[in-house]
């Protein structure tokens, strides 16, 4: 199985260049076997690109920007579904693949057994004190509402960009 990342490698968007570059140093950095595939060069790429990416996964203006990730035809995510899935040790599970041996990710299979902690919970570990909850919960909305706002941000920046080089054509 080969992992096909779509990428633009003419892109004015210094956003879309370092989420390009940050998907594909990771795969490089975990050994994963990937094919780049050009859609500013290549129209048959951008075509594929558009088709395949799912309705509920594009953005309001219908055009997905790159990077997009597959599994062979499979579509895996865009760069915010493979920067969650980073940070959640599950890029095997979100790129489709096994993890290797020694990996910190646990295989889908194991992650539905019996030793699976509930939600927020660790196995193994005591639930924080309400205390300290609330403490957590309260940063990780500051940290979404940021996060949303810089999100939204740069899609706007993207979209802009992405209408003046379809102008220019």
């Amino acid at each position: 199985m080969v992992i096909k990342v779509f990428l633009a490698s003419s892109s004015g968007s210094t956003a879309i260049k370092k989420k390009q570059q940050d998907v594909v140093g990771f795969l490089e950095a975990l050994k994963v076997d990937y094919t780049q595939l050009d859609i500013a060069c290549n129209e048959e790429n951008r075509m594929w690109m558009r088709q395949n990416v799912p309705e509920e996964k594009k953005p309001a203006n219908g055009i997905p920007l790159p990077p997009q990730i597959f599994n062979e035809n499979g579509y895996c995510g865009d760069y915010e579904t493979f920067f969650d899935a980073k940070e959640d040790n599950m890029v095997y599970a979100f790129l489709g693949l096994p993890p290797p041996p020694g990996s910190k990710e646990v295989p889908v299979e194991e992650r539905n057994g019996n030793d699976e902690a509930t939600e927020g919970e660790t196995v193994g570990d005591e639930a924080p004190a309400e205390e300290d909850q609330a403490v957590e919960e309260t940063d990780e909305v500051t940290e979404d509402t940021q996060a949303q706002a810089e999100e939204e941000e740069e899609q706007e920046e993207e979209e802009a960009e992405v209408q003046e080089e379809e102008e220019t054509e």
